[in-house]
């Protein structure tokens, strides 16, 4: 199969004229053809990547981590040109966890050209103060033994946890940093010392910037603060304009420059999804964001198409970029032998096309 596209935008980069062929799934070649030649396609680039998505339009994966779910978000995130995903559960009893790293596995083996990556594990070790919409009475402290017990249960399949690295003694955090899980600091109220000590460790990624976490203040920078003075360190950020103003976005790339990228943070996809509830946890869609009945914010309802557009319009940033911190960015973050989230010989040929300034979104393959 050839695909011919007048640009062809990848890790920031735009090329005119190319055609991509592809097989088995990969892209094969590629090669620079005339201008005159019938196109397939206005513009194409890899596959959007989101590496915090919670829900589908039906079901939600912390309350019913099953097969079904897993493909209800997978399905719902193609609708938005989101080919690869990785499937969040939140904080909830660790019977409850390894059912959804049971569900993954099963879900991947049946499934072998799928887009999900594995999973991302947010808690359960989460600081109270800083728990948001997670529910406090399955919250966590870190012991050696219930971290083995998470790692031999994950094997390769989760891909992020998020954790409050001011819980954790030495032992217990050089025992994930030693895992092939990327470690993601996040719901947390830790000092900028005691943030930037978990940096210099060695974790390199922080979980939606600004949110559920100690803030910037000009006497104690707190976690924020240390993302912003430690350059290898990457944040997502949820460009709704609800969870982060615009003007905070705009600092945070100033700040971070490539380190920034796109993330939803989705409790539901598409707006399907008016009210939830499981256990003591609820929300009810409005002002397009989730909202508990604490008042706190429960998830997000944005896509990454919805981020993509919103970095252009209000960071005021090209298309190029917004793109390169939907795919190439998080897909770089992912300890994998998997290549995908650029447009190169031997990578996954998870491709869209659009239109103009990322218009008329389509999954290709």
């Amino acid at each position: 199969m050839k695909v011919s596209a007048k640009k062809s935008f990848s890790n920031g980069v735009i090329l005119n004229n190319q055609e991509i062929e592809i097989a088995d799934n990969k892209i094969i070649s590629i090669k620079e053809i005339s201008q005159h030649s019938t196109f397939d396609f206005e513009c194409v680039s890899p596959g959007l990547v989101d590496l915090h998505i919670n829900g589908g339009e039906e079901f939600h994966f912390t309350n019913k981590p099953t097969e079904e779910t897993i493909h209800d978000i997978e399905t719902a995130a193609l609708k938005n040109g989101v080919t690869h995903t990785l499937p969040t559960l939140i904080t909830s009893s660790f019977e409850n966890i390894n059912t959804g790293i049971s569900a993954i596995k099963s879900y991947l083996k049946q499934n072998t050209n799928s887009g999900v990556l594995g999973m991302h594990l947010e808690g359960p070790f989460l600081n109270p103060v800083k728990r948001g919409a997670h529910l406090e009475k399955y919250l966590q402290k870190p012991s050696l033994n219930n971290l083995q017990n998470i790692l031999k249960a994950a094997e390769d399949y989760i891909k992020i946890i998020t954790i409050d690295p001011e819980l954790f003694n030495d032992e217990c955090l050089e025992l994930l940093l030693n895992s092939n899980i990327q470690i993601s600091a996040g719901h947390s109220n830790a000092t900028f010392e005691e943030a930037d000590r978990a940096f210099k460790k060695g974790i390199k990624l922080v979980t939606h910037l600004f949110n559920a976490m100690s803030a910037f203040g000009h006497r104690e920078p707190g976690l924020v603060g240390a993302t912003f003075l430690n350059p290898q360190v990457f944040a997502p950020i949820i460009l709704d304009g609800v969870h982060v103003s615009y003007n905070s976005a705009k600092v945070a790339l100033n700040e971070k420059r490539e380190g920034l990228f796109l993330i939803s943070d989705a409790l539901f996809q598409n707006y399907k999804k008016k009210e939830f509830k499981w256990e003591e946890f609820d929300a009810v869609l409005k002002d397009n964001a989730y909202t508990n009945s604490e008042g706190n914010l429960a998830g997000a309802a944005i896509s990454m198409k919805d981020a993509v557009k919103n970095a252009i319009k209000f960071l005021n940033i090209p298309l190029e970029l917004a793109l390169k911190m939907s795919t190439s960015t998080p897909a770089s973050l992912i300890k994998s032998n998997r290549k995908f989230g650029k447009i190169e010989l031997g990578y996954e040929a998870k491709l869209i096309s659009f239109e103009g300034v990322f218009e008329k979104v389509n999954v290709i393959i």
